[in-house]
């Protein structure tokens, strides 16, 4: 059997889903035999591959950049999963919404600096309007709520993925399972 392809991205968050998925600890040694990671912010890829059977992807949709990047994700990947509260709700990234992006870059980088107060026009992509979570962009075929969610939850859910059993997100994400 060949193994399945894994990938982790990573949208506007805090990285809290990525430490809690790398949380699974000795456990990740029993999903090495079926998987190859083969794009994340934890490996050397830079180019998301062009097909990937597993995408667990983090954080909320807040920019153009996020916005092409979770698109991208989508057309080459079978089974997209929304890790996190952020990227399931919108959650801490969203909270910027009433404000909107002017605002929030004005306090950032003319307001709270005290040399050279300018709002970036590289390197800092350019944002959307409002934070949405990727749902709003693309089809999501799981939901793995929790903030983060546990690293039982990311372990049962990946072994549920890719040895095709059952996969009950209700009962693995209660109590912190």
């Amino acid at each position: 059997m060949s193994k399945l392809k894994l990938a982790t991205a990573w949208l506007d968050g805090c990285s809290g889903c990525h430490m809690s998925f790398l949380d699974i600890d000795e456990r990740i040694l029993e999903l090495i035999p079926l998987v190859d990671i083969v794009y994340s912010p934890i490996v050397d890829a830079k180019e998301y591959p062009d097909q990937v059977d597993i995408a667990l992807v983090e954080g909320a949709v807040a920019s153009e950049d996020d916005e092409k990047k979770i698109k991208k994700i989508r057309a080459h990947t079978k089974v997209l999963v929304a890790m996190g509260d952020c990227s399931v709700t919108g959650n801490v990234p969203s909270m910027r919404n009433p404000f909107g992006p002017e605002k929030i870059l004005d306090r950032a980088y003319i307001e709270n600096a005290s040399a050279q107060q300018q709002i970036p026009t590289q390197v800092v992509p350019k944002l959307l309007r409002v934070v949405r979570p990727i749902h709003e962009f693309v089809k999501v075929d799981v939901h793995l709520p929790g903030c983060p969610p546990s690293a039982d939850t990311f372990y049962k859910a990946l072994v549920a993925l890719v040895t095709g059993g059952p996969l009950d997100v209700s009962a693995i994400t209660r109590f912190g399972a």
